[in-house]
């Protein structure tokens, strides 16, 4: 079962390895999601919106890999993995 506050729930512990199923669930949730967002910005004819949510995307990936203490390499390609990421959608949101 998909769920936000999993661990936070009784037994949840008993459950501390998502399924397959969970984890291509939750990556669609955020397909959709990001797809959804965007196209909105874009219906609006905001194309600049995209550049500052690029910005802000490094900017907090960033910020959240240092807190990881995520090795130089590792944050570079987390980085250009959330841009093809970002990439995908604007090209998803822009073909609907």
């Amino acid at each position: 079962m998909l769920s936000t506050d999993r661990d936070c729930r009784p037994g949840g512990e008993h459950f501390a390895v998502p399924s397959q199923g969970e984890v291509e669930g939750k990556l669609l949730v955020c397909e959709v999601v990001a797809v959804a967002c965007l196209q909105e910005l874009l219906k609006k004819e905001h194309a600049p919106v995209v550049g500052r949510v690029r910005r802000r995307i490094l900017h907090d990936l960033k910020h959240r890999c240092r807190s990881l203490k995520l090795c130089a390499d590792d944050e570079k390609a987390t980085a250009e993995y959330a841009l093809q990421i970002l990439e995908s959608a604007v090209t998803e949101a822009g073909s609907r």
